[in-house]
């Protein structure tokens, strides 16, 4: 079972031997690769080889690169998630979008829901408008709920003059744990065969996962959660570590407790099964224990 999360922050060599990823400077640290779950590389100046990268795609280890502001850059994904990945793309570009469109606008029901029981977390009284909000969401929100829901809860967790737009400390935590979700989702969504350019809502020729954009909605404010709870504190390693470890979080979803990586998965098969199957009571979403 893949699990972990892996973080490369200093100068080392990576290869592959016998089913592990050797991790050489000072020492040499041995991993399983059926461990690993996502590498994140937090510094350019690492060397790693082709032999090893060729091995994690075949095994659908997601790689992420950073910059040299040590921010995530890209990633690394197989072309072919799946050995029907034809069929299914064949069945995405089939998707009904009216249906589709129905689909996402329930997916941006829950994430706004998460808000507020976020916000009734911290016992701010501004949770009673993200409920209304909830329960006003027209079809694919054409009244953009969405976005009046999302000024009112960022300046009651972090302000009135706080601004999505601004260069801080929190937006830098938010995007960074935004990325990390993001990741999951584009390899989840290529690895049951789909192509994360196609979205529903997200239809930007130049961003390259739409798809991923339209269906991690709901799971942002488990990274709130943690920039509120560290609300003040520097970005850096610290911040860094403690937003990573979100994938390793456990979340109620079909009734069992699972890590949120599991979670997503079983989460977009449920998508993509409501989509095929055109039966959007198949959705299964999360339960997060504040």
């Amino acid at each position: 079972m893949t699990w972990r999360t892996v973080v490369i922050e200093s100068s080392c060599k990576l290869s592959y031997k016998n089913d592990y990823l050797i991790i050489r400077n000072e020492d040499v640290r041995m991993i399983h690769l059926s461990e690993i779950n996502t590498i994140i590389i937090d510094s350019t100046a690492v060397t790693i080889t082709s032999y090893l990268v060729s091995e994690m795609l075949n095994r659908k280890i997601k790689i992420v690169f950073c910059d040299q502001k040590r921010s995530p850059i890209g990633e690394v994904i197989p072309y072919y998630g799946s050995h029907d990945s034809s069929k299914k793309i064949h069945l995405q570009m089939q998707w009904d979008s009216e249906y589709a469109k129905l689909i996402w606008t329930e997916v941006i029901k829950r994430k706004i829901y998460y808000q507020a029981q976020l916000l009734d977390y911290y016992e701010l009284q501004t949770s009673y408008m993200l409920y209304q909000y909830y329960n006003n969401v027209k079809f694919f929100d054409e009244t953009n709920r969405e976005g009046h829901a999302a000024k009112v809860y960022f300046n009651s967790l972090f302000g009135k003059n706080f601004s999505r737009e601004e260069k801080n400390n929190v937006n830098i935590a938010l995007n960074y744990g935004y990325t990390i979700i993001l990741s999951q989702f584009n390899k989840e969504i290529v690895a049951n065969g789909y192509l994360t350019q196609i979205g529903i809502k997200h239809t930007n020729y130049f961003n390259p996962y739409n798809l991923s954009s339209d269906l991690m909605e709901p799971f942002r404010p488990i990274v709130d959660k943690v920039v509120k709870d560290n609300y003040g504190e520097v970005f850096g390693g610290s911040m860094k570590i403690k937003l990573l470890d979100i994938l390793n979080k456990k979340v109620i979803i079909k009734n069992s407790s699972q890590y949120l990586t599991k979670a997503i998965s079983i989460y977009l098969k449920s998508i993509f099964s409501a989509l095929e199957k055109k039966d959007i009571s198949l959705i299964e979403f999360f339960e997060y224990e504040l």
